[in-house]
Order: C-alpha cells, then structure tokens, then sequence
C-alpha cells in the first residue's frame, strides 16, 4: 500500500467512524447515562467487532451477497427492526440513581461486537474500505491491514461520543432533562436508518 493511499485511506476511515450514526448515537447516550468507564466495553466491542466484518468482507463475505442479494436484503432490515428496538430502550432509559435505571446496562464487549454485524452503516463502511482502499497485490495482507487500521482509528473516534455525552451528564442530572435527552437519542437513532438504507443501491 502506497503512502498517499494510505493517507486517503486513514482519512476515510476518520470521517466515517467519527459521523452520526447507530454506534454513535449509542455511545452518546451511554456516556450520558453509565459514563465513560462503563461504556468501555461497548467501545472496544464496536472496533474489534467492526475489525472482524471488515476482514470478512474482504475474505469473501461481499462476493456471498452478490450471489445471495436477499441475504443482505434480509440482515439489513433485520438490523433495522433491532435498531429500532435499541431506540426504544434508549427512550425508555431512567437515570442511572434511579429505580427505573437501576437495572440498566451499557452494552457489554460481546453485545457491541455482535451489534456490527446488523448495522447497515458498518456494512457500507466495511465494503467501501475493502473495494476502494485495498490494493488487489498481497491482497489477503492488506485485508489484515486495512482492518487492523480501521481499528485502530475507530476506537478514539467513537470514543469522542462517549466523552461528549458523559460531558453533558451535568446538565442532564436532573430526571426530566434527561428523559428528554434520551427521547431525544432515540429519535436520531431512529432518523440515522433513513439516509442509510435509502442510499444503498442494489445488494450491496
């Protein structure tokens, strides 16, 4: 891999982990309501999760669904209903002091990693690193790197979300601006479906 492709392809990668989107809106949340420690699982799962649909993209996941187009048709609304159901939790979310948020949980590693394989936004992101940014000589080589990479650059992105929501945990003590803000993160969760389906032409 050249340097200046190298270069585009980090860029790449920033952009498209550190805009809106399910894991985002998510991370948001989380640290508004479990902080950034506890949200750490849930951050390590979304990289390494993400690290592992990229090196099966890139091993032949994708060439499966152009075989297969109603396989990705059917995880891609299915990942859509889940979103849903995610939304509707952050909604319903009490504050963490709370006997509604008592038994609340932020995502564990596994629950964050499993999550990646449903989220059409880490499918659209998996597919463009791997059909524009690998180079096709020692191709299986540059899958490993273009994953590890991905990884690498995920992590501390999503991780400003984390940040940014335990951040503004000051101004949600109180229970009512805090049901506000979470109704608020589902909504958006909810609106990042749209631009995400609606964008993907064909199967892939």
């Amino acid at each position: 891999m050249t340097t200046e492709l190298l270069i585009a392809f980090i860029a790449f990668a920033f952009v498209t982990s550190v805009t809106p989107g399910p894991n985002n809106m998510m991370l948001l949340a989380s640290g508004v309501n479990f902080g950034v420690r506890r949200s750490l699982p849930h951050m390590l799962g979304i990289s390494l999760g993400f690290m592992l649909l990229v090196m099966s993209v890139g091993l032949g996941l994708g060439q499966l669904f152009e075989q297969l187009p109603l396989l990705h048709t059917v995880l891609r609304y299915l990942g859509a209903a889940y979103l849903l159901y995610l939304a509707w939790k952050i909604a319903h979310a009490g504050a963490p002091d709370s006997q509604v948020g008592a038994g609340a949980k932020p995502f564990s590693f596994f629950q964050a990693a499993a999550f990646q394989w449903v989220n059409p936004k880490a499918w659209i992101m998996a597919i463009g690193a791997i059909t524009t940014y690998t180079p096709q000589d020692n191709f299986m080589l540059n899958v490993l790197l273009i994953a590890a990479l991905f990884a690498l650059v995920n992590c501390p992105s999503v991780g400003l979300w984390t940040v940014a929501g335990s951040l503004l945990r000051r101004w949600l003590d109180n229970a009512r601006a805090l049901r506000f803000f979470n109704i608020g993160m589902a909504l958006l969760l909810v609106a990042s479906l749209y631009p995400i389906l609606t964008d993907i032409k064909g199967p892939l």
